[in-house]
């Protein structure tokens, strides 16, 4: 009687389910690198300019948002106008590097701006922006 052997068969990577993979990875990580970039301040309708240029601050910065409803906020988080300059202080505080972007609606009023520029002076803010919306946007959004 003649015992047959079992043909061995050799090991190999499957490709498939390993691209199928690295493409989920990828695109997990392109969503999350995206989501990590986002503005500090609250969505509002910024005011047009022509001579608003970019700049990007990075985590040096902390944004004062008016919406047009009159809220303030601080970097996401609802503040009362007595306590901004309190909240900003304990900021800068920290460090003195940071800017102060103000990330204004277009409605809201110039007296309101002006009491949350003033009240980020105050609290010893050294640099401050303000957040505008590039005019060749507008263009396009006219169309």
């Amino acid at each position: 009687m003649r015992i047959r052997q079992q043909s061995i068969e050799k090991a190999r990577i499957e490709l498939i389910p390993m691209i199928d993979t690295m493409a989920f990875l990828l695109v997990f990580f392109m969503i999350a690198s995206l989501a990590m970039t986002q503005q500090a301040g609250m969505p509002v309708n910024l005011p047009r300019a022509k001579s608003g240029a970019e700049q990007t601050w990075g985590d040096r910065q902390v944004v004062i948002t008016l919406d047009a409803v009159g809220r303030i906020y601080l970097d996401k988080r609802p503040v009362a106008l007595a306590s901004l300059g309190e909240a900003l202080r304990a900021r800068l505080a920290n460090r003195s590097d940071l800017v102060v972007v103000v990330n204004a609606d277009e409605r809201v009023r110039h007296g309101d701006v002006v009491a949350a520029m003033d009240a980020a002076k105050a609290a010893g803010a050294a640099r401050m922006a303000i957040a505008t919306r590039p005019s060749k946007l507008i263009a396009s959004e006219s169309q």
